[in-house]
């Protein structure tokens, strides 16, 4: 496997400081000069914390520690005060994980023809149940479309179906025809689990649309099946997000889907069809399913990290602006190209590093700005943005103090760019301090340009936004300056074939001076945020702030 290590000199930086991180050591002043460039130290923390020797960063493990307190020492040598638990940088979280046994996972289809069981892999997948150590769960199917319930869209995929006691088979996502806003909320699984539950449903199988299918083909999808799952445990010892009434699920892979619709009747591409042209509708399948497994449990522990810049003005201070990213990576798993090490350069290696810098910046200046700064780097993002959804629940600062989120995951410097997005700016007047930092280095904000990713629920500011809390997730666009570089496909290049693979790692390209106008930019936004006289509000009459925005 060949080896990433970056200069001696960045791991002796990095490692030295470690034991400075423990948790119950006093920050210094403020420092008042920044050390050395961005793009260097974007390269030291980049690369430190994307080497082989931290594993991937898995949430839970050792070499995550690691580099929590690798970030935790950075930040306390910028100069920022300690805002974690116990006069500290870090923010322990616990984690109940569960460990599927691989050999228990089964679907059976019980059909007018006899049993067909579903093979492992080839035709479905499953996690460990967060709450059991054995689930078996036998009952009618019923397809529900996309799960989905939206009345003030006048969409009800339920409608005229019975489906208490049965078992859901739903397709990933949302409507097409939805706005993005609602596409995404609705994508999400936790909104369709909470709506699975209030009609009484006991199991769900999930299947793909042929859209979804082209984009992450099913192989792909399996490399690292039967990896244990996360949740967070509440200090009552409870399991967030944990909903026992469902005793099963799955999800279906082409094959295992067109066995199942087989066996009650129904042609699956007639049915992707009639997805992809907006005809779908609900129906009960003349068969029952069985879905079983066992799952081992135990308990680890993550940290966050979060350090603090305190404000200037006495009458704002109390106020905060949260940088956020996420510092967790997948770990190791499925060997490709003969390299099982899932770095994640910037997968959020970088996205962390971003962070870092602009944490240097802010302590350099001669005057903090009116609002507190905290800056925040989580864990078990991959899991499910567990980490962030920690915070947001037990926050080291009263969330209603959080008057903004700036979150930063997987910035993409694969060419000299032109364009930055950012997700969730439309929802609030953060829009303008976005547009305006652009502006600062020369780049334009464009609008989501792949409104079918959900993007705007995929990353950490989706936490906070189910706090009420303004939030953004800053990224790369697809336009360039180099006028023969096609953006685009850059992207698209980079989601196929490095995206959650051990081919995301040092050695990819970097534009290193699009890095430093990205931090720079991002900079500009937390001080125009910070600096203002008012605090974002939502947009009125936005989706989102309806929803959550305080006092909803």
């Amino acid at each position: 496997m060949r080896s990433h290590s970056p200069p001696l000199r960045i791991l002796s930086r990095a490692l030295a400081p470690l034991l400075a991180a423990a948790s119950w050591l006093p920050a210094p002043p403020v420092a008042a000069e920044q050390g050395g460039s961005i793009e260097a130290g974007l390269q030291a923390h980049a690369f430190f914390l994307a080497d082989d020797a931290l594993r991937g960063r898995d949430t839970g493990t050792v070499e995550y520690e690691i580099a929590a307190r690798y970030v935790a020492a950075e930040l306390r040598e910028t100069g920022l005060e300690p805002a974690g638990t116990d006069g500290g940088y870090l923010q322990p979280v616990r984690y109940r994980r569960s460990t599927l046994d691989l050999e228990s996972a089964r679907v059976v289809i019980h059909g007018g023809e006899g049993d067909v069981e579903l093979a492992w892999k080839e035709d479905f997948l499953m996690g460990g149940d967060a709450g059991r150590a054995e689930a078996e769960v036998t009952a009618p199917v019923v397809f529900v479309g996309y799960g989905v319930a939206a009345p003030e869209l006048g969409w009800d995929d339920f409608a005229g179906l019975d489906v208490e006691g049965k078992v859901l088979l739903q397709l990933r996502g949302a409507p097409a025809s939805f706005p993005h806003d609602q596409r995404a909320f609705y994508s999400s699984g936790r909104t369709k689990q909470d709506l699975a539950v209030e009609r009484g449903a006991v199991g769900i199988l999930t299947m793909s649309t042929r859209d979804r299918l082209e984009r992450v083909p099913w192989e792909l999808s399996t490399r690292n099946a039967g990896r244990p799952g996360l949740e967070w445990i509440d200090d009552d010892g409870s399991i967030r997000d944990y909903a026992p009434q469902i005793r099963g699920a799955a999800t279906l892979g082409p094959t295992g889907a067109r066995r199942l619709l087989a066996a009650a009747g129904r042609d699956y591409d007639e049915l992707l069809e009639a997805e992809a042209t907006g005809a779908v509708e609900g129906f009960e399948l003349p068969v029952e399913v069985t879905l079983a497994r066992r799952t081992r449990h135990d308990e680890v522990a993550a940290s966050n990290v979060v350090a603090r810049l305190p404000g200037s003005d006495p009458a704002l201070a109390a106020e905060h602006v949260v940088y956020s990213a996420h510092l967790d990576h997948v770990g190791v798993g499925t060997e490709v190209d003969g390299d099982a090490i899932y770095n994640g350069l910037y997968d959020n290696a970088m996205g962390t590093a971003v962070l870092l810098q602009v944490a240097r910046l802010f302590a350099g200046q001669p005057r903090a700005p009116r609002r507190s700064i905290l800056f925040l780097a989580v864990g078990g993002e991959e899991k499910g943005l567990l980490g962030s959804d920690y915070f947001a629940h037990h926050p080291t600062v009263p969330i209603d103090s959080i008057v903004a989120n700036v979150n930063l995951d997987m910035p993409l410097f694969l060419f000299p760019l032109s364009e930055v997005i950012a997700f969730g700016s439309e929802h609030s007047d953060l829009e303008h301090a976005v547009a305006t930092a652009a502006e600062s280095v020369a780049w334009t904000l464009v609008e989501d340009p792949m409104p079918e990713e959900t993007l705007f629920i995929r990353s950490d500011q989706y936490s906070f936004v189910r706090r009420g809390v303004p939030s953004i997730f800053v990224v790369t666009g697809f336009g360039s300056s180099d006028p023969g570089v096609d953006g685009r496909a850059v992207w698209r290049a980079f989601l196929a074939e490095r995206y959650h693979t051990p081919q995301d790692q040092p050695g990819v390209p970097v534009d290193w001076p699009s890095a430093v106008a990205f931090t720079r930019m991002n900079h500009e936004i937390g001080r125009l945020i910070a600096e203002a006289d008012e605090a974002p509000e939502w947009n009125e009459g936005d989706f989102f702030g309806e929803r959550f925005g305080r006092g909803q």
